[in-house]
């Protein structure tokens, strides 16, 4: 089957020295690039994460500071991936919530605003969740009916989601998603822009510090402000936010923290 899809897709997994978002670095990178016209283009790098990796990291994905450290910084490799990545969608295996806010990150410590906002953005695991529940190894078992070899190493993983999805779409088109609840969500459709509506939840910033309330509002998702809105936090308590952007937090999260204040002093 064939992806209907009208601009690039890349397909991509990481491989990281840890799961922190603000702290850890990548260590790996695959991407699968599918063009319209059924092209498809591989591009895999080792990367220097410049922190040691800690050897129970090592012993999961095989990757040790031996093998890096000869490799590029994600600084020095930024700008191949951006160029490679650039008008791409971005596709993976649980990648809203790791994989995204992370690669986000090394390309604002790298100093290049990797702008996701335009990006249909896509999660073979959310639609696995959906409509069977369960891991790469297992989705690529149950859709393609092989065993997953070189589960890890990032290049098998990044191939093996993008045999998942499209196999995915192929089985489950047409048919209604629902969450764990039962509740329906929406079609399966062989649509890049209708399945990033149905597989994405509104995010104010990819770690979640902040949502949307049910007016579309942003407001605090942790700590003693839960539930209240940004602008709300920003009156009561001005030093919150100098207190966020000295803190341990990812720079996409300080970066949305700014934009909500910076539009509520201008109005």
């Amino acid at each position: 089957m064939k992806l209907n899809i009208k601009t690039p897709l890349a397909f991509f997994d990481l491989e990281a020295t840890g799961i922190n978002i603000s702290t850890d670095r990548i260590v790996e990178i695959s991407i699968v690039k599918v063009h319209p016209n059924g092209k498809e283009e591989i591009l895999t790098k080792r990367i220097n994460p410049t922190i040691p990796i800690p050897k129970e990291v090592s012993l999961i994905h095989g990757i040790y500071d031996e093998d890096v450290k000869h490799a590029p910084t994600f600084k020095e490799a930024s700008k191949e991936l951006y160029q490679f990545l650039e008008g791409a969608d971005l596709a993976g295996f649980n990648v809203l919530k790791y994989d995204i806010p992370l690669l986000v990150e090394e390309f604002l410590r790298a100093g290049i605003d990797f702008d996701i906002e335009k990006k249909n953005l896509l999660d073979a695991q959310k639609i696995f969740h959906m409509m069977e529940k369960r891991n790469l190894a297992a989705a690529y078992q149950f859709y393609c009916g092989e065993m997953l070899e070189n589960a890890h190493s990032a290049e098998a993983d990044t191939i093996a989601t993008y045999k998942v999805f499209t196999a995915q779409i192929e089985k489950y088109e047409g048919q209604v998603a629902e969450d764990l609840q039962g509740n329906k969500l929406g079609i399966i459709e062989n649509d890049v822009k209708k399945l990033h509506a149905l597989l994405n939840e509104k995010m104010v910033d990819l770690a979640g510090r902040f949502i949307f309330n049910d007016e579309g509002v942003e407001c605090f998702n942790f700590g003693k402000h839960k539930g209240k809105t940004i602008a709300q936090v920003i009156k009561e308590e001005p030093g919150y936010y100098d207190w966020m952007m000295k803190g341990d937090f990812p720079l996409d999260t300080k970066r949305k923290f700014t934009q909500v204040k910076l539009r509520n002093f201008n109005r």
